[in-house]
Parts: C-alpha cells; structure tokens; sequence
C-alpha cells in the first residue's frame, strides 16, 4: 500500500507541474501569479489526497494482518511461488489454504497448477479441484467436477473419498448401476457408522429411482409391495385408509418448447427442504391439463408415506432424461401443501432445473 501511496504522489505531481511552471514564470510580473501557483498545488494535491480516501474502497482504517495470521501466510507462500512456480506441494499447500478461508476461486486455480504440474496423476490435486469448484459454483457433479473425481478414482481406486465422491457423481449422471456399485465397496470397507447410514441412505435412494423408473405408468410401491403368490390382496379397508393429494399439473407455454417428445411426467412428494427418495412418486404420460391423485400408499420406500394435515412439496417434472432423476433443463413446477385435502391444487410446470 504504501508503494501505491508513492506512485498516486508522483502522478499528482506531475499534474501539478505542467500548470504550476507558467504561473511561476509570470511570478515577476507581481504576487498575484505566485499566490495562484500555490492555490493551484495546494488545491489539487490537497483535493485529491481529501476525496481519494473517501472514494476508493481501500479499508483505510483496517488494521495489517499480523505476521502469523491466515492471510499474511497465504500472502507470503503466494508470493513464493511466484517465484518457484513449479513445486507441486506448495500448489497444493496453496489449495487447501484457500479453500480453508473459503476462497475458493482461488484455491480452484491453484488446485489446477498443481494437477498441471503433476501431469493429472496427483491424487489430493484432483480431488482439491473438483471440490474448489463446486463450492465456487464453477460446476458440479456432473460437469468437470465429476470428470475430476473419476480420475482421483482412476489414480487410487482405493481412496475412500475418491469412490464416495464419484459415486455422487454418478448419480447426477443417471448412472445408477455404478453408483450403487461404488457404495456398496465403500460399504464393504467399514466405514464409521454416521458415515454407513449416509451411504445406505444413498443405496436405498437409488434402489427407489430405479424401481421407479422400470414401473412403467404406475407407482413404484405397487411393484414394492405386490403380493406373493397366495398372498391375500389388500382390503377395501386398507385402501380407503390412503391419505389422497388432488393435483391438476398444467404446462407453461414459456417452458413447453423445453419438454422432449415422449418424456414421462414424474409427480413426487417431499418433506419440504429435505433431499433423499420421495414420500411418494408416480410415473405417468406427460399430458396436459391432466388431474392426479398422489396417495399415501405411493410410497417409495415400504414404511414411508405421508399423513393427512402433514406439509409437503409437490413436485411435477418432465424427465427429459426420461430417468427419475433430475437433470438439466428439465421443466417442473412446485407447491407447498398440506395432504388430505379435498380441493384439488394446481401446480404449473413454468421453470427449468438449474
């Protein structure tokens, strides 16, 4: 700063100069020209020294970060590989630095020095870059942070975090089968048990998806929870006990360019803001106007469901994919609603996925 300081001086000075060095020769001619020559330095220097401060976005009253704070030794280990810009582990000291204080723009291209540097065969680079760029909102798992993680993967099948983290990625492709495969490895390896529940969580919602998505237009409990041979059916009792959420799903005609020819129409229930397998789906043709009666006994999961009176997201999307799994551009709509409610609600689908 104090460089700048030096630098912004000069340059007034020799603004000054041009102006001050006609006044000062007519300083013969009487005072009049010198007392102007010293209005004129005194104004400009003195103008921009007072309206600088007070313009600029300079925090002057900051204090400098000491000598042993994050940001004074990400400062000087910065300024080190300017200087040697080939040592691979400050790059990835680097990384990891920036990603601690949450910049990680920053962490992500030093993240990429590194996997340049070691010729895409560093394990914590790879694995550094596709994380810095997700949380920059660079990408995501299914963009170039996924294709970093597959190849962390490729260089230690072993790593734990590798396998884990490209088994999300597979997920966000629609690769369910490989998806499934690496959690179940990660399963095999004993992992702690918050961890296990995580990853059983995982399994079991893309079982769910899955099952969905073979269920042709109906439910996916109903093949879940079809009868064995010499079972007894379910009775008329069981049945009408089902909590029922009347939807008319329309289309925006903003968004019905975006809809592929043929894609199935998923309607799913949620707890609002949690993620994980649906309460309840159903797989239907996309038509629209079209009324749908979403029902408890739509479950995903054996045991899950929704109650009368309980909040719940509704959400209908056309799978262009034509996979239960969300993807890019595919149009949807939302509501928040409590289930058992005798008045049919309108949801329109008028956005995109993100």
């Amino acid at each position: 700063m104090n460089a700048f300081v030096l630098v912004a001086a000069l340059l007034a000075i020799l603004v000054i100069l041009p102006l001050l060095i006609p006044l000062l020769k007519r300083g013969g001619q009487g005072p009049g020209a010198a007392l102007l020559a010293v209005i004129v330095a005194v104004g400009i220097g003195g103008g921009a020294a007072l309206l600088y401060p007070l313009w600029s976005n300079w925090k002057w009253s900051a204090p400098e970060p000491a000598a042993d704070s994050p940001a004074a030794m990400i400062g000087r280990l910065a300024r080190r590989l300017e200087k040697q810009p080939d040592d691979l582990n400050g790059w990835l000291l680097l990384g990891k630095s920036y990603a601690v204080v949450e910049q990680f723009p920053l962490a992500a291209r030093a993240y990429q020095r590194a996997d340049v540097l070691a010729k895409g065969q560093n394990i914590d680079a790879l694995m550094g870059l596709g994380d810095a760029m997700i949380n920059a909102g660079q990408s995501d798992f299914s963009g170039r942070a996924g294709q970093m993680f597959e190849k962390a993967l490729a260089v230690d099948p072993n790593s734990v975090k590798a396998l884990f983290y490209s088994a999300i990625a597979a997920m966000e492709r629609s690769e369910l089968p490989l998806a499934r495969a690496r959690f179940t490895r990660l399963i095999e390896s004993n992992p702690p048990d918050e961890v296990k529940q995580v990853i059983v969580q995982q399994i079991r919602r893309i079982d769910a998806e899955a099952l969905l998505a073979s269920n042709g237009s109906g439910t996916a409990a109903s093949l879940a929870a079809a009868p064995k041979s010499g079972a007894a059916a379910p009775t008329p009792a069981a049945a009408a006990a089902a909590v029922a959420v009347p939807l008319r799903i329309t289309l925006s005609a903003s968004v019905a360019a975006k809809a592929a020819a043929g894609a199935p129409l998923f309607v799913l229930a949620r707890i609002p803001g949690q993620r994980g397998p649906p309460l309840a789906a159903k797989r239907l043709d996309a038509k629209f106007p079209q009324d749908v009666d979403l029902l408890s006994t739509d479950a995903m999961i054996s045991g899950t469901g929704f109650a009368a009176g309980q909040e719940i997201e509704i959400e209908a999307r056309v799978a262009n994919g034509g996979s239960a799994a969300a993807r890019t551009g595919d149009p949807f709509g939302s509501a928040r609603i409590k289930a058992g409610g005798k008045q049919r609600t309108a949801i329109e689908i008028n956005q995109l996925k993100p």
